[in-house]
């Protein structure tokens, strides 16, 4: 019974773990998007107010 348990915690805490680094990734990946295209649009602020 405790070996069970102890199989089903370390699947879990496994799994929990590599969510949390592709949430993470992705986190990241979306940030950098942002400031990439936040800055393109400064960039070209002055073409698109005539």
């Amino acid at each position: 019974m405790n070996e069970k348990i102890y199989k089903a915690m370390g699947s879990s805490a496994v799994s929990s773990l590599v969510i949390g680094i592709c949430v993470l990734a992705t986190g990241i990946a979306a940030g950098v998007l942002l400031i990439i295209n936040g800055s393109r649009l400064l960039k070209h602020k002055s073409k698109i107010l005539l």
